[in-house]
This record gives C-alpha cells, structure tokens and sequence, in this order.
C-alpha cells in the first residue's frame, strides 16, 4: 500500500514538474498576444478609428458627386488595412506571431488612403468640413497604429 501512494506521489510530482516547464513559455505567449493595456488601446483605437474613418467617408461620396471616385480610392485603402488588421487578429487569436506582411499592408495602405485623401478637394464648405474631419480621423488611427508597433512588443 505504501508503495503505491510513493509510486502516485512521484507521477503526480513528475506531471506537476513537467506542467511547469511548459507553462512559462505558454504564459509569456499568452501574454505577448493579449498585450499590455496601452497596447489594447492601440489595437482597440486604430480599429473603431478606421471604422469611424469608413462612416465619414461615405458622407463625404454622399453630399457630393463629383468627390465620389477619389473618396472610392480612399475607401478602398481604408478596406485594405482593415482586412490586413483582420489577418492580424486572427493570427494573434490562434497564437500564432501576427505576419509582417499583414503589417505592412496596414501601413501600405493607410499611406495610400492618406495620399488619396489629400487629393479630394469640395467647392462645398460642408463637404470640406467632413473631409477634414476625415484627415484627421485618418492621422489619429495612423497613430494609433504605430503605437501598436511600439507597445505590443
């Protein structure tokens, strides 16, 4: 009997010591991909940024027809960073490293929303105004996307 309970105390010890070497590199895996809390706010900012960024848009194609294709270019860019952040979260929700090319297509992408951006130009003091709400919607999530880069390390 007694060397039963040695024989269970040693498996026990031996799957509990194994469980722990395997756990610190799980953790800091788990860690890295859920980030820090500065990082969650980047995440969190460049995602409703580009969200509110599309709403504006759409306002601006709206209220004034002869902006229509040059704010289709912008939008279209603006789509092509929200994808490639999509490939990012599911990288990071499957654990698996985000992919650099994924990053690279927000930054590529959102340089080229910015450059459409600045080309589209209204007569019409309110369109105006919406598009410079737009500029400045598109800066701020830039920014916040570069605080990803920084702190989600």
């Amino acid at each position: 009997m007694m060397s039963r309970v040695v024989v269970f105390l040693f498996a026990f010890l031996y799957l509990l010591a194994g469980s722990q070497v395997y756990a610190a590199p799980a953790q800091e895996i788990a860690a890295r991909q859920l980030g820090n809390l500065q990082c969650n706010i980047d995440r969190l900012s460049i995602v409703a940024g580009l969200a509110s960024l599309q709403g504006t848009l759409k306002k601006i194609a709206s209220s004034d027809n002869s902006t229509a294709d040059s704010v289709a270019t912008v939008q279209d860019a603006v789509s092509g960073a929200q994808g490639a952040i999509g490939v990012i979260a599911k990288a990071l929700l499957t654990g698996q490293a985000a992919p650099a090319a994924a990053r690279d297509q927000v930054q590529g992408n959102l340089t080229a929303a910015a450059t459409a951006l600045a080309d589209v130009t209204s007569t019409d003091s309110a369109t105006s105004s919406i598009i410079a709400k737009a500029g400045t919607l598109l800066t701020k999530s830039g920014a916040a996307g570069e605080g990803v880069v920084a702190n989600c390390k």
